[in-house]
């Protein structure tokens, strides 16, 4: 194995480790003036990914840059000028990547041409809109900034159950922002007070049919994916979630028509609520994920601080654990210094479980040695200074 690097451009190389596993993942990975890479390219095969190196030495950067595969803002949830490399005016992410398709070229980048700022994509080649990286590639992260997913406000939880949910149902992410925009609108005309009586039940009727879809598929999804949380064991404890929110409750007893019937009635009956509050004061953008420590028998919120953490991380693998038996992939995922806080126990048996999935993983950390237990069947690279070194 040849590699070269310099501290802003690297090519590296591994041998592949992955004949016939059923993973979704990144074979080569090229990011350009993204963060505080220059120029980088990173060769692998479908497997675990470990990348060590210090604290801000371009670990989490690289990460980030897979999470922009898929549609959305990516685990940093940051603007598209943000992550720009100092100096440059625009980042692009390339990759060549197996996909619930198949094997295929994936792009993505800043188009910044007449002063307005929009981010493209390309799959083998052809330009497409982001949302059409939607399913291609199913992404799950953990970052150190979710450690207080239970502890903190609703908005996460939901932006967390809904990044999970785009792995097996690509439309919700259109869907969910189709229902941010019609209740945009519909908030406006309320502040402006231009009460169009007929524009604000088309824009309601609007909210009610595509909230009544991201509430179903928020249910399909939990039903589906309680049944594999139940059947944890060992460090990443068993859970029961259930989803807080009108119509996800709706949804329970009534058809779908009715709840839409149902949306567009509070929506009608509340114009001067929201109107006086500044907000849209009920609906699928207000629900929230309920999760509880099967074997304590408290919630999340209640766990200890490493229980929180095996819990996030029982939710991750069982999220990968389903769509390996509903769709035969494994999501890619990026657990960015998470070994850092687990046990040896818990290290070992997480490393266990990714490597019983069979699919990609990348995993970050300071200390080489927090990932001995994964011995040779892990990928290792060096990060410093964003040069990417093998072994």
């Amino acid at each position: 194995m040849v590699a070269t690097a310099t501290r802003d451009r690297a090519t590296t190389g591994v041998g592949t480790m992955d004949a016939g596993v059923p993973g979704a993942g990144v074979r080569r990975l090229m990011v350009t003036d993204f963060r505080s890479y220059t120029s980088a390219v990173l060769e692998s095969g479908i497997g675990p990914i470990v990348l060590t190196g210090p604290n801000g030495a371009g670990k989490t950067n690289l990460l980030e840059a897979v999470s922009m595969l898929s549609p959305g803002r990516g685990l940093r949830r940051a603007t598209l000028s943000e992550m720009v490399r100092n100096g440059a005016e625009r980042w692009a992410i390339a990759a060549e990547a197996e996909t619930v398709n198949g094997a295929c070229s994936i792009g993505t980048g800043l188009n910044n041409d007449n002063g307005s700022e929009r981010r493209i994509a390309r799959i083998d080649g052809e330009t497409v809109g982001p949302a059409a990286l939607g399913g291609l590639l199913p992404v799950s992260w953990l970052t150190p900034q979710m450690d207080r997913l239970f502890l903190d406000g609703a908005s996460a939880r939901r932006r967390f159950v809904d990044r999970l949910i785009f792995g097996f149902d690509p439309g919700h992410a259109s869907r969910s922002n189709a229902y941010e925009k019609a209740m945009r609108e519909r908030l406006r005309l309320l502040k402006d007070g231009r009460m169009d009586v007929a524009w604000l039940s088309a824009l309601e009727a609007q909210m009610a049919e595509h909230g009544v879809a991201i509430a179903a598929a928020r249910r399909a999804w939990s039903l589906r994916i309680g049944g594999a949380l139940r059947q944890m064991t060992g460090p990443f404890p068993a859970a029961e979630i259930a989803l807080q929110g009108v119509a996800e409750e709706l949804l329970a007893d009534r058809p779908a028509v009715q709840v839409e019937e149902d949306l567009a009635t509070r929506w009608r009956d509340g114009r001067g609520l929201d109107r006086h509050a500044g907000r849209t004061t009920d609906g699928p953008h207000r629900s929230d994920l309920l999760v509880r420590h099967v074997a304590k028998d408290i919630p999340a919120e209640q766990c200890s601080t490493g229980e929180q953490k095996a819990l996030l991380i029982s939710l991750i693998l069982a999220d990968a654990r389903m769509q390996q038996a509903e769709r035969g992939v494994v999501p890619i995922m990026l657990l960015d210094e998470v070994a850092a806080h687990l046990d040896s126990a818990r290290r070992s048996a997480l490393f266990d479980e990714i490597s019983a999935l069979g699919g990609q993983a990348w995993l970050t950390g300071t200390d080489r040695e927090l990932f001995a237990a994964f011995g040779t069947r892990a990928q290792y690279f060096g990060i410093d200074g964003s040069m990417v070194t093998p072994g």
